[in-house]
């Protein structure tokens, strides 16, 4: 338990923390203004309210400031899980507290809302103050106009703010029934919005086909005129319906949820589909406030999109499972197959580039030289001809002496910094002697195959220490192995070990030097990246080495220590090396009384 110096509340609270029961709820810190700061949910109160006041000194910087803000506990307690989800989610959307993750304010996003009238309007709005029932939010502005055009030549509807007693223009043009009028009864009326309404929530099948019923009857009552315009009306939805479908109608209703973060934010995607179709896909940048997990995000996150986005499904797809999403409340598919795995790679997709937009953004924003920062990597992407922005590059180096104890070194910038969170150290496992190719070749696998299986972010750009060798085993590794499509570039030293060529691959995957002068900033940056790696290659190597790495089946020969290990393997690359010399050339290495002993031992044995 902490102490008065830390928080001068303490006694206090651990008089409170004696009432607190073992069962599941709620529970919210609270300030000495008696402001609610942090709102949490617990399978069991006592024990999670319990942990932020012990071991404190291995909590991150963010929760400490927490602990030290908290001035009163307040719990509620819940019959379940479920409970406890929607109630967190409820108390975190009225109180907006101050630790908690949160989805960026919807205001700026567009709905769709049936008016809750005697005679429902379908309106645009940014805002939620109109009483009726919301689709969306649709940040895709493209979708929501595609469906207000549809819904218009489908469905009349009035849009009158006042309904009067006569037809008004909008009956003489075909776009308003006249329910005012008594033109159109109030159950036909209704009829249309209920049509409307299934067509929000993405329900085409059924009336598509109670309209072909329809268009049949009319044509068997010779009205071929009536048919033909129901005809084309079902034409429209189902031409939009054979658009918007990007898997087998058969996946009904599912969401599908996927994440990428930083240190500072997390960016959430979430696409609704209904019946083979996106309904719409919706992306948001949450702010972390407690250095969270990205389970702990979705854990908040998932149950509010559920609600933001008015959702029916009782599966959603996932890249990893959240243990605190009881299955009672939506059913977790973190394995998905065949089209649910494409409708995951797709999420996974916009998340991504929307993480790409918000930084840009942000770059643009933030910081006096952050302009000068986005306009550096403009460059590097024309100079590549990249897809994107090179937010994230990843560059590999190997160290070895003389093929001795092979290591590898990967550092990755980001924004055009060094991002050293991120850097990775690799031992060699697979390669024997002083092979450069098969070494990164290793690497690479060995990197890209985890994060392809953990559905992790790839870089924008990954650049080799070599020449076209390296860039070949490279894209061989990327492209016919793991079947990922990330963009490689190389640098080339000279003779003196300066960076001399950058090089990339053309259209037709050939390997062609960008011409940059070795003043200009893009070169630099380049530099800096294939210098840093290199530094951090060797640093690691020489780690290793002063550690005592160099122990092998060599100091188990009696006579022959660590140091004489370390020079024979310097000499002559590897173990199966030194054990075809001749007695002469172990001589020439250890000197006589040595080289006998290990000539003796390896022909003796």
């Amino acid at each position: 338990m902490i102490d008065s110096s830390i928080n001068k509340n303490i006694e206090r609270i651990a008089m409170r923390l004696k009432t607190i029961p073992e069962t599941p709820g709620v529970y919210q810190h609270l300030d000495a203004s008696g402001k609610v700061i942090y709102v949490g949910k617990a399978k069991n109160l006592l024990r999670r309210v319990s942990s932020y006041f012990s071991h404190y000194d291995d909590k991150s910087a963010k929760i400490k400031m927490l602990v030290r803000n908290i001035y009163d506990i307040r719990v509620t307690v819940v019959a379940t899980e479920v409970d406890a989800l929607l109630l967190e989610n409820s108390l975190i959307k009225r109180y907006q507290p101050r630790y908690n993750s949160m989805l960026k304010d919807d205001k700026s996003y567009p709905y769709l809302c049936i008016t809750d009238e005697e005679y429902p309007r379908l309106l645009y709005t940014r805002n939620h103050k109109i009483k009726g029932q919301y689709f969306g939010p649709y940040p895709n502005g493209r979708i929501l106009r595609e469906l207000q055009d549809i819904i218009r030549h489908l469905f009349q509807y009035r849009t009158c703010n006042m309904m009067g007693n006569r037809p008004c223009m909008k009956h003489q043009i075909g776009l308003c029934g006249a329910p005012c009028a008594g033109k159109q009864s109030k159950e036909e009326y209704l009829a249309t919005i209920e049509n409307i309404r299934r067509i929000l929530k993405g329900d085409f099948g059924e009336i598509v086909e109670n309209m072909k019923e329809r268009m049949f009857a009319l044509a068997n009552d010779l009205r071929f005129e009536e048919a033909e315009h129901l005809k084309q009306k079902i034409h429209l939805l189902e031409e939009y319906q054979s658009r918007s479908t990007v898997v087998d109608t058969n996946v009904k209703d599912v969401d599908v949820v996927s994440i990428l973060s930083d240190e500072r934010f997390a960016y959430v995607n979430m696409m609704r589909i209904k019946n083979g179709s996106i309904i719409y896909s919706f992306s948001n940048e949450i702010k972390k406030q407690l250095d969270e997990s990205d389970e702990e995000i979705l854990a908040t996150v998932i149950p509010a999109l559920h609600e933001q986005t008015q959702s029916t499904a009782r599966e959603v797809i996932l890249p990893f499972r959240v243990a605190d999403i009881p299955e009672d409340y939506i059913v977790q598919n973190a394995d998905p197959k065949g089209d649910r795995r494409k409708l995951l790679e797709l999420s996974l997709r916009n998340v991504d580039s929307y993480q790409k937009q918000c930084r840009h953004q942000r770059m643009l924003t933030e910081g006096d030289a952050a302009p000068q920062a986005v306009k550096l990597l403009e460059k590097i992407q024309r100079a590549l001809q990249l897809p994107s922005l090179p937010m994230d590059i990843e560059c590999f180096d190997n160290s070895n002496i003389q093929g001795a104890y092979p290591v590898a070194g990967m550092v990755r910038f980001t924004g055009g910094k060094p991002n050293r969170k991120e850097y990775r150290k690799f031992n060699i496992k697979t390669v024997e002697g002083p092979d450069d190719y098969a070494s990164m070749a290793e690497v690479i696998e060995r990197r890209y195959s985890r994060l392809k299986k953990e559905n992790a972010k790839l870089p924008d750009l990954l650049i080799v220490d070599g020449g076209e060798g390296q860039m070949e085993m490279a894209r061989r590794v990327l492209r016919e192995q793991l079947g990922l499509d990330i963009p490689i570039a190389g640098l080339a030293k000279d003779d003196r070990h300066h960076t001399s060529q950058l090089l990339r691959y053309d259209e037709r995957e050939h390997i062609a030097v960008v011409q940059l002068k070795p003043t200009d900033a893009v070169f630099h940056l380049l530099e800096q990246i294939q210098n840093e790696v290199h530094r951090f290659a060797i640093t690691f190597h020489k780690d290793k080495r002063s550690k005592g790495t160099f122990r092998t089946s060599l100091t188990e020969i009696p006579g022959i220590g660590p140091k004489t290990a370390h020079d024979l393997l310097l000499r002559f690359g590897s173990v199966k090396q030194i054990q075809i010399q001749t007695l002469a050339d172990l001589t020439d290495a250890i000197g006589p009384a040595k080289a006998k002993i290990l000539y003796d031992y390896i022909h003796s044995n």
